[in-house]
């Protein structure tokens, strides 16, 4: 059912809903913009890159295959002038806790009142394994906390109720990327195995090279299967978690030598899944959409369960196995009940054809087709809770928990950070309204920004893990 335009001109025909998206990774802008497409379908979508070290390449975009109508790079405070400005019907916050934080008292200082704001919404890319009260919090204040599974928003409640905040905004859905093709097993025996690697778990070069390690020598074991190495970005790229030890620059120290059928695979993560028989993971959110295909799947144990790795998410689901155990031919299939609670319902099996797991780009092309009618009835709730929201004729100031009364020494850093004053308004010089800059001095500060990631980049790729082992002698 079509939404209808909460403005000041009621009487006016009805229109597809302005949606902006303000998103500060690859996986975040992927995870934002398919959420809007999901509770406004055709909506006309503005997408915002919040300026920072993991702000996403040109690359890094294609890859996730989502596109907007419009797409910007911007500050926080300019974010917060552009709202004021277009007068969004809904905005979604697809950041870290701390951005959508600052996001909120913006809004606040923004439309103090009641007023025709726009409806805020936000919550997780993936799974929700460490700093649940922490990201909660950070969180609260927007008008929709979406929640993944059932298993989560009883969690987001249970935080907030233990609080004593409002916990109404809570409001459950799925991972809006789970779609594709249902899996058509290959028999007994997996041809194709899919290693889905994580930026930031585990931490160290060791373990990380321990399991590259694993994933060639299971190629080596097994000459009639192809393994493929699926990773996040190119070296020099960052995606939501800082990336030390890249697995380029580890698979060129592989002994031996990464063998002929084991090579690193890049691409929309959809697609990639379209031809595997088995996906591995420590804890990536790859596995979700995987047991959603009903694809045989793997959580490694190798490194221990522990809450560090967030592999510790995954008990009970059936999938937890070592790197000996799929050697010797375990295929690991998901737990129904635990699947349900995790708000992954496995699809029927039907037969897969090329390219229909690209789920991002398959949706961006056609929000209204078969993966938005698979979850049509979860997104059901959150998009009867927008259209109620967008019927008032105004909206309450946004009321995040996070004062300066309830956190005066947490608040006044996470706002500053952001250039945020304590009480939400830009700080001098965060937002440089009506001061248009010229081609020149525009070309001038994209350089200076490329050069200072690149240095960035650097240092904590290179730099850093040169001066941590220095430490250790």
């Amino acid at each position: 059912m079509p939404v209808s335009n909460r403005s000041a001109q009621r009487s006016a025909p009805r229109s597809p809903l302005r949606v902006a998206v303000l998103a500060d990774s690859d996986t975040r802008w992927k995870w934002g913009a398919l959420t809007a497409r999901r509770l406004a379908p055709g909506h006309r979508l503005t997408g915002h890159l919040l300026r920072g070290r993991a702000t996403p390449t040109a690359r890094q975009l294609g890859e996730v295959g989502v596109r907007a109508d419009r797409l910007t790079e911007v500050t926080c405070a300019e974010f917060l002038a552009d709202i004021e400005r277009e007068r969004y019907d809904v905005v979604v916050l697809a950041l870290v806790g701390g951005a959508v934080q600052a996001v909120l008292h913006g809004v606040r200082a923004l439309w103090p009142d009641p007023a025709a704001r726009p409806v805020i919404v936000t919550g997780y890319v993936g799974v929700v394994y460490e700093k649940l009260a922490d990201g909660l919090l950070l969180r609260h204040g927007a008008d929709l906390v979406l929640a993944n599974s059932r298993h989560d928003a009883q969690r987001f409640r249970a935080v907030y109720e233990g609080v004593g905040a409002d916990a109404g905004c809570v409001t459950e859905t799925v991972l809006p990327f789970l779609g594709g093709a249902a899996y058509e097993p290959a028999g007994s025996r997996a041809t194709t195995v899919v290693f889905a690697v994580q930026p930031s778990v585990p931490e160290s070069r060791a373990d990380r090279a321990y399991l590259l390690e694993r994933a060639a020598g299971h190629a080596r074991l097994h000459p009639d299967r192809e393994v493929l190495v699926k990773l996040r970005s190119r070296p020099g790229e960052h995606t939501t978690h800082l990336e030390e030890q890249p697995y380029q620059r580890l698979a060129a120290k592989v002994p031996g030598g990464l063998p002929a059928n084991c090579r690193l695979a890049y691409g929309n993560m959809g697609e990639v899944l379209d031809g595997a028989d088995l996906l591995v993971t420590v804890s990536s959110t790859a596995a979700l959409e995987s047991l959603h295909r009903g694809i045989p799947t793997a959580v490694l144990t190798d490194l221990g369960i522990r809450e560090a790795l967030g592999n510790h998410h995954f008990l009970g689901s059936g999938c937890l196995a070592s790197w000996d155990q799929l050697d010797a031919g375990l295929l690991p299939q998901g737990d129904p009940e635990w699947l349900a609670a995790q708000g992954v319902a496995p699809l029927a099996t039907t037969p897969r054809a090329a390219g229909a797991g690209a789920a991002a780009g398959a949706e961006a092309a056609d929000p209204a087709g078969a993966a938005a009618a698979e979850d049509a009835d979860v997104f059901a709730a959150a998009r009867a809770r927008l259209a109620a929201l967008l019927e008032l004729p105004g909206l309450p100031p946004v009321a995040p928990y996070y004062t300066l009364t309830t956190a005066p020494r947490y608040l006044p850093g996470i706002l500053a950070r952001h250039h945020l004053a304590a009480d939400g308004t830009p700080l001098p010089g965060a937002a440089r309204e009506g001061a248009e800059p010229s081609r020149l001095r525009r070309r001038l500060r994209s350089h200076l920004r490329d050069a200072a990631r690149g240095l960035y980049r650097h240092g904590v790729q290179r730099v850093a893990p040169l001066i941590r082992r220095m430490g250790e002698l």
